[in-house]
């Protein structure tokens, strides 16, 4: 009987010592609420004189916290994903994770960019399963479309020109890849995420801090897209190239990469002429 009791007692300490942990616990990893509506939802419009036509695409766009016009900030540039393709708000998920969160806001002061490609269209014209493609003669519309509105807000907003960021994932990295290759001395650092780029144009990113994630796993953009591409800027003698490979992850490498603090600290830290 004694033992029966002793066991019993054991059993009741050790629930009731986990009945105490768990508010705590739940507490540490309650998800904080993020406000996606801080992301203000804007239309982009290009009358061509020449042509007679207009061009229009639909952007959001977070102010900095604490938001003063007499101060000039950083701005982070998202290329968004083929899923995140149209007007919607689902365009900001991936990067609001990061963007949003109060202690980002806090700490990283700055403007985000999302500049919203439409259904049935891409950043950069080519085939995300190929082992290997040539970069496109021609911008994409939206992708010309994004380098006439950077440009327009650059004239507009406070934004730090020595401090503008590139990042990207899927058919964004691909963007994001194109778009740094093309105006390599626009961007202060580059970020692209489980995407591919032609290789010839490594020369132009010699300089250009990149810090490249993938997940070993992945088999909508073929790994080998990133690692070649590393290995092909490695050559030019840069020596600010980073490569994540994450081993246990498949296409969603994105979320590992936005969540690494690491990365944001390097990233915030690099500009240009630095």
């Amino acid at each position: 009987m004694k033992n029966k009791m002793y066991s019993f007692s054991i059993v009741f300490v050790c629930l009731f010592i986990i009945g105490l942990s768990l508010p705590c616990f739940g507490q540490q990893t309650k998800p904080q609420h993020l406000r996606y509506e801080l992301f203000e939802h804007k239309l982009f419009v290009v009358h061509n004189s020449s042509t007679n036509k207009t061009d229009s695409m639909a952007y959001r766009l977070l102010f900095p916290k604490n938001y003063d016009s007499t101060k000039k900030y950083p701005l982070v540039l998202f290329l968004h994903g083929a899923g995140e393709r149209g007007d919607s708000s689902l365009t900001v998920k991936h990067i609001g994770a990061w963007a949003l969160q109060e202690k980002n806001r806090e700490n990283y002061e700055c403007f985000v960019l999302v500049p919203q490609c439409e259904k049935k269209n891409k950043w950069v014209e080519v085939d995300w399963s190929a082992d290997a493609h040539n970069q496109p003669k021609k911008m994409s519309k939206y992708m010309n479309l994004t380098v006439e509105l950077l440009e327009e807000l650059e004239t507009e907003l406070p934004i730090d020109s020595t401090k503008v960021y590139l990042t990207g994932l899927s058919m964004g990295g691909y963007g994001a890849w194109d778009l740094a290759a093309r105006f390599p001395q626009k961007f202060a650092a580059l970020v692209p995420i489980c995407g591919g780029a032609d290789e010839k144009t490594a020369h132009s990113l010699a300089t250009m801090p990149t810090w490249v994630f993938h997940g070993a796993l992945d088999r909508t953009v073929k790994p080998q897209r990133s690692r070649n591409m590393v290995k092909a800027i490695q050559k030019t003698g840069n020596k600010d190239i980073h490569y994540t490979e994450y081993p246990t992850v498949r296409h969603g490498s994105w979320k590992p990469a936005y969540e690494d603090e690491a990365m944001w600290k390097w990233l915030f830290d690099c500009t240009i002429g630095k």
